[in-house]
């Protein structure tokens, strides 16, 4: 019998020489594979103006094929072999993770918008801050309400109170809404459920827990910065309350409350107690906090196992989810056919940031499996630059040259992953190096960006604008908040 020490070695698998490797081998090669594939990626996304879902899969192909990669290698067999899909893993792989965080944490944020949770919040803030602190009421509700909404959600929803501030007031509607932009952009970009921190953290294997907590010590000085921005252009740049956009949101309203009625549920006239709202925001972030530090605090017992298993991110968010159904819906006299329409018609927009964040893993998964993520690493490190620099550059680049966010963080998150491996850096520096490409991801919303005209149109500024508030705003969050992230990589 032949021991294992008496084994033969196993064959190292030679390097990939096809495709653009036949022209120029090595190192040069490999990054030459990589700027053109991103180079595509951008024209594709930008002047061809393809879906990124499709641009990202199809450079992911084109950039394996350039690399050498065989087509078993990227596609997989037909017949059952050992041979896997890149292709497949990239995509599974990463999804795993975040389809079910983003599902959990869209349905629960459609079940406190429909149910009047953001007005009761948000007025309780315009009455605790009063008629002065307003603007800094609206960041305030733009933060806590952006937890668990995505970024035009929160726009949608939170409009009408933006409206009625400026109306009341007969200040500009800048002052009222930027601060407002703020918050729910650094929520949108920092913190958890979002899909831009989620599909990061799933990338780097970074529990969300240490993504959470870095996002909110990252996050809220990133605000405050942008807060007093905001303050500054609010008062230099006067804006009237858009009409049409005020009737549109009443009849939006009373569409809501139309189908309601039509699924046989009396909207209650006692509003959405505040404690609950804030109770079903707080829950799910302060069970996965608990089961992150667990592991620190706690020696391997009974009780950290329970902790552990209700901080689980997909457990905690399940159990917001169902003390909304039952606090919001049920207990307010909605049906359960009502809950069940609710939580469906939320869902139809996430099949779109599924794929992206699915490619964005399948492009990921190529440049490591072709070996460009690790000649990328070798020139990067060769640069000097620190890796937390890189991330934000890398991501600063993407974002400013396609608009998307989410985007910009899974490209990015593909190309830094390989810098890090091997580093033996901690969770929580991990977690700031997601910070800084969330940060970047943000930075300068201009005219490629649907968050631009979004926010120009919902309050009628001109475009030229919204680039002197919004588009610098977007800006002060970005710098501010890898500036905080960097110096806190120098101590962590």
């Amino acid at each position: 019998m032949l021991l294992a020490a008496d084994a033969p070695p196993i064959p190292e698998v030679p390097p990939h020489t096809g495709g653009l490797l036949l022209l120029i081998d090595g190192t040069a090669g490999l990054l030459t594979v990589a700027v053109l594939g991103i180079v595509l990626l951008l024209v594709l996304i930008i002047k061809v103006r393809l879906q990124p879902f499709v641009a990202l899969l199809g450079v992911s192909i084109a950039v394996g094929l350039a690399a050498g990669l065989s087509v078993t290698e990227l596609f997989g067999t037909v017949q059952k072999s050992a041979a896997v899909s890149m292709i497949e893993s990239g995509m599974g792989g990463i999804l795993g993770h975040v389809a079910i965080i983003i599902g959990l944490g869209t349905m629960l944020g459609a079940i406190l918008e429909v149910s009047g949770g953001a007005e009761v919040l948000s007025t309780r803030l315009l009455n605790l801050f009063g008629e002065k602190r307003a603007p800094l009421a609206m960041g305030v509700t733009g933060v806590v309400f952006g937890i668990p909404v995505f970024f035009d959600v929160g726009i949608f929803v939170l409009a009408p109170i933006v409206y009625a501030a400026a109306k009341r007031s007969g200040k500009s509607i800048v002052l009222y809404a930027m601060p407002l932009l703020a918050g729910l952009s650094m929520t949108h970009a920092f913190l958890p459920p979002h899909p831009g921190p989620v599909a990061a953290a799933g990338l780097f294997d970074v529990d969300l827990g240490w993504v959470i907590l870095m996002g909110v010590v990252v996050g809220v000085p990133a605000v405050l910065a942008a807060w007093v921005y905001a303050a500054w252009i609010g008062k230099r740049l006067y804006v009237d309350v858009p009409q049409d956009m005020v009737e549109a949101a009443a009849e939006a309203k009373r569409a809501v409350a139309d189908e309601q009625r039509a699924s046989g549920v009396t909207p209650p006239e006692k509003p959405v107690a505040l404690g609950t709202v804030l109770a079903i925001i707080g829950t799910p972030l302060l069970l996965i906090l608990l089961a992150t530090f667990s592991s620190i605090a706690l020696d391997p017992s009974t009780l950290r196992s329970v902790v552990e298993f209700f901080g689980h991110p997909f457990v905690a968010l399940t159990i917001a989810l169902v003390l909304a159904y039952y606090l919001l819906g049920i207990r307010r006299g909605w049906s359960r056919q009502s809950l069940e329409t609710v939580s469906t018609a939320s869902l139809k927009p996430v099949g779109n940031i599924l794929l992206v964040v699915g490619a964005g893993g399948v492009f990921g998964a190529v440049l490591k499996g072709s070996g460009i993520a690790d000649a990328l690493a070798d020139t990067f490190n060769d640069v000097g630059l620190p890796v937390i620099l890189l991330a934000w550059l890398i991501s600063v680049v993407l974002r400013v040259a396609q608009g998307s966010a989410t985007v910009a963080i899974v490209t990015t998150a593909g190309i830094v992953v390989p810098l890090v491996e091997g580093q033996s850096m901690s969770q929580a520096h991990l977690a700031l190096i997601i910070m800084a490409i969330s940060a970047g991801s943000i930075f300068a919303s201009h005219v490629n960006d649907g968050g631009f005209w979004m926010v120009a149109k919902y309050f009628g500024i001109s475009e030229r604008d919204t680039l002197k508030s919004w588009t610098v705003l977007e800006t002060v969050l970005s710098v501010a908040g890898f500036v905080v992230a960097a110096l806190l990589s120098l101590v962590i």
